[in-house]
């Protein structure tokens, strides 16, 4: 084995042994953590070439209904958002299966909006395909993004963290699945044009426009801006189904002056058709997005656009208790851990669904009216070895959540 010195230095680059983080001494050479790390992301990439070819082999697509049926498990009401997303999986996965003749008709990649209020289950729908299909997923906030050259997070990073999640195995990532949240955040901030640039809206829409549509791009796999000198991946996103999310907070207001009535009040047009004015989002289309301030270009890329309906109380209801992985079922669970029985009075999960729509909170808002609720509960438990039974009663719930912050709050 080599002995390391003074002049000792990487066999591959040549870097001295000072200017590395680490030396590896070999047989009868030297190799630095620079070139361990390439080493790596090389052998992953041809790892990942032998396995997409078994990829057709071990991947069996549901069908719409089926994945429909898998939705309903985990995510309460959503029939449209539900339809729709099922269909336009089927579909592009049906797409990655083709095999292109020279004459057949070649199917086109069908991106995905979805529009609804917080708390909805946006986020909880995109999560859950990826789990049914056991594909590569990653969750992608937009609001950090920026034009490039700027201070933020540029584009490409959105795949460098979908190759994270698919443990850099560039076959499997480019069959992935990357929910955009907070799409609405990068609307373009005015209709005139100005003299400073729009580098966190209009620049980030440009931007994504050719990795929707689908192109090679070079990700750097540990972050662009730190990490000047390492090695490009390749990545074509060509199959990768982008799955795009927002409130659109006041777009209400855009679809009603569309549809000639009003957010709130009575409609002034007299038309045949009764409007929801409760519900305006189920009239959306993409002019809406357009009078918003999304660019034509990026709509036109994410063709199929779907809403997700307000939560009312029976939903909120259901929430509660019926998923698979409903709060009341992971609170049972919990305690069953300490070998404590835990009961909820049904006036308990009113008390709990009526907060809810008190601060329009939406789903998301129900675990944390519960945190208020249950926190002493979980903090004494553990540590008092004679309860074997507890029974969440409706002044035990209203004690606790008048001690809690939420009463700092004001109902919005």
């Amino acid at each position: 084995m080599a002995r390391q010195g003074k002049d000792s230095h990487c066999s591959f680059c040549g870097t001295p042994k000072n200017e590395t983080l680490m030396l590896i001494e070999g047989l009868d050479a030297y190799i630095c953590d620079k070139c361990v790390n390439q080493a790596n992301v090389l052998l992953a990439q041809e790892l990942g070439n032998k396995k997409g070819k078994a990829f057709d082999e071990t991947f069996k697509l549901l069908k719409p209904a089926e994945i429909k049926e898998h939705l309903d498990q985990y995510v309460i009401g959503q029939y449209d958002a539900k339809k729709v997303l099922s269909v336009a999986v089927y579909n592009h996965y049906k797409r990655l299966s083709q095999k292109i003749d020279k004459d057949e008709v070649e199917i086109e990649k069908s991106n995905i909006m979805l529009v609804g209020e917080t708390g909805t289950g946006k986020t909880l729908l995109a999560k859950t395909i990826a789990k049914i299909l056991h594909v590569p997923f990653c969750i992608v906030d937009a609001t950090v993004l920026t034009e490039a050259g700027y201070v933020g997070e540029d584009v490409e990073s959105i795949l460098t963290r979908l190759l994270q999640a698919a443990d850099y195995d560039v076959a499997s990532a480019e069959r992935g699945i990357v929910y955009i949240d907070e799409v609405d955040k990068v609307a373009r901030k005015s209709d005139n044009p100005s003299i400073t640039r729009d580098v966190s809206g209009e620049g980030v829409q440009q931007a994504l426009l050719k990795i929707l549509e689908g192109t090679i791009v070079n990700v750097p796999p540990q972050g662009g801006r730190k990490h000047p000198d390492q090695k490009m991946i390749a990545v074509n996103t060509n199959n990768i189904l982008f799955i795009c999310g927002g409130a659109f907070d006041g777009i209400e207001r855009k679809i009603a002056n569309r549809l000639r009535t009003q957010a709130v009040g009575y409609k002034v047009k007299k038309d045949e058709v009764e409007l929801d004015l409760k519900n305006l989002y189920q009239y959306i289309t993409p002019q809406d997005l357009k009078s918003f301030g999304l660019i034509p270009e990026l709509i036109g890329r994410v063709p199929v656009l779907t809403h997700l309906e307000p939560l009312d109380k029976e939903a909120l209801r259901n929430i509660l208790t019926e998923p698979k992985n409903s709060l009341i079922k992971q609170y049972v669970k919990l305690f069953n851990y300490e070998n404590v029985s835990l009961k909820f009075d049904k006036e308990v999960l009113e008390f709990i669904v009526d907060k809810a729509m008190e601060y329009k909170l939406g789903a998301r808002g129900l675990r944390s009216i519960c945190e208020s609720i249950m926190l002493d509960a979980m903090f004494e438990t553990p540590s008092d070895k004679d309860v074997k039974e507890l029974e969440i009663t409706l002044d035990y719930a209203k004690e606790k959540f008048e001690k809690s912050d939420f009463k700092k709050l004001k109902a919005a």
